[in-house]
């Protein structure tokens, strides 16, 4: 998606919400994309000074209950950002246990094809309606160090 065709997908959702997609909302899809990556608030704020971090908390949760951002909770107190996954594209994370990055990961179409149809079958098989999933890789970043074992 381009950059417009995003904020204009973010504006519908706003609307679909009854929200409005105001100068802060869109200064925050703002941020994120030239993020590009999973970020906290503090990163936000950080790179987008003018965004107050109490205006900036209330207007994420608005764009997260109209489906535009989603939030990642990660190890300590330090939730993570992005783009909701209909928007930014079908990907998984990688979340480090230690600093608590996340990082974005995205599978070969036909790894994706194969995981897609065993979770497929395995919901099928305990009689559950699956409607997506995700994948999340839970371990050390290369900046840290993993525990000796």
């Amino acid at each position: 998606m381009s950059t417009s065709e995003i904020h204009e997908e973010v504006a519908r959702r706003l609307d679909q919400a009854g929200q409005r997609y105001t100068r802060g909302r869109r200064r925050l899809i703002d941020t994120l994309l030239s993020l590009g990556r999973p970020v906290t608030i503090r990163e936000i704020v950080e790179n987008e000074p003018e965004l107050a971090q109490s205006s900036a908390y209330r207007n994420l949760d608005v764009l997260q209950s109209s489906g535009a951002v989603r939030r990642l909770p990660s190890p300590g107190d330090f939730d993570h950002f992005e783009l909701s996954e209909p928007i930014l594209g079908h990907h998984h994370h990688l979340i480090c246990l230690q600093c608590g990055s996340i990082a974005d990961m995205h599978l070969p179409d036909e790894v994706e094809e194969v995981v897609d149809q065993g979770l497929a079958a395995a919901a099928h098989d305990a009689g559950f309606f699956a409607v997506q999933h995700s994948l999340d890789l839970h371990g050390y970043c290369a900046g840290c160090s993993a525990p000796a074992n």
